[in-house]
C-alpha cells in the first residue's frame, strides 16, 4: 500500500500550511511567557518578535485562501511528518537560560522543517494548482531561512557552561 499523501489539493495545503503557521505562532508566545517568567528578558523579546512574523504569515495564508472555505481538520488527522507541525518549535528544547543564539537555532530548525515538508509535497508530484502553491510556499521558508540566518549570525556561540545556574 503507498503512503498517504501529505495533502491532497491546494485547499488542504492551505489548511496545512495555516495550522502549522497557526501552532508556530502560538508556540513562540508560549516560549516567550516561559521565558519571562525565568527573567530572560532577551530571548522572550525575541520569541515575541518571532511569533509576530508568524502572525503575518498566517495572515497572508488566510488572504491567500480569499472566500475560500479551508478544510477543517481535527489535530491528529493533519498529515505531519511527525506528531506535531514542522514549524513548531518543541517545549522539551527550552532553557530557562538559553541564549538569542538558541532561540534562533530552534527558529532556523523549525523554518528548515517547514521548507522540507513543502519539498516533501513537491517531490510526491500532484495537481499542478497544489504543485504551484507548494513551490510558492516552499520558497518563502527560503526567505525565512535566510532571515533566521542572518539573525543567527549576529548572535555569538554561547560561552562554555551557560546552563550552569549559580543558585
Amino acid at each position: 500500500m503507498s503512503p498517504q499523501p501529505a495533502v491532497v489539493n491546494a485547499a488542504d495545503l492551505l489548511a496545512h500550511a495555516h495550522a502549522m503557521e497557526l501552532e508556530a505562532h502560538s508556540r513562540y508566545l508560549d516560549l516567550a511567557d516561559q521565558l519571562e517568567i525565568h527573567h530572560n528578558h532577551e530571548v522572550a523579546e525575541l520569541f515575541r518578535k518571532m511569533a509576530g512574523v508568524e502572525l503575518l504569515h498566517v495572515q497572508k495564508i488566510l488572504e491567500r485562501a480569499g472566500d475560500a472555505t479551508l478544510p477543517k481538520h481535527s489535530p491528529w488527522a493533519y498529515n505531519w511528518p511527525g506528531a506535531e507541525p514542522p514549524e513548531a518549535v518543541g517545549i522539551e528544547e527550552m532553557h530557562y537560560l538559553m541564549t538569542p543564539r538558541h532561540a534562533l537555532s530552534l527558529a532556523l530548525a523549525a523554518e528548515q522543517n517547514a521548507l522540507a515538508f513543502y519539498e516533501n509535497i513537491l517531490a510526491a508530484g500532484g495537481e499542478a494548482e497544489t504543485l504551484a502553491l507548494a513551490r510558492e510556499l516552499a520558497a518563502e521558508e527560503r526567505a525565512h531561512v535566510a532571515l533566521v540566518e542572518a539573525w543567527l549570525a549576529k548572535y555569538p556561540e554561547p560561552e562554555p557552561g551557560w546552563a550552569e545556574d549559580p543558585d
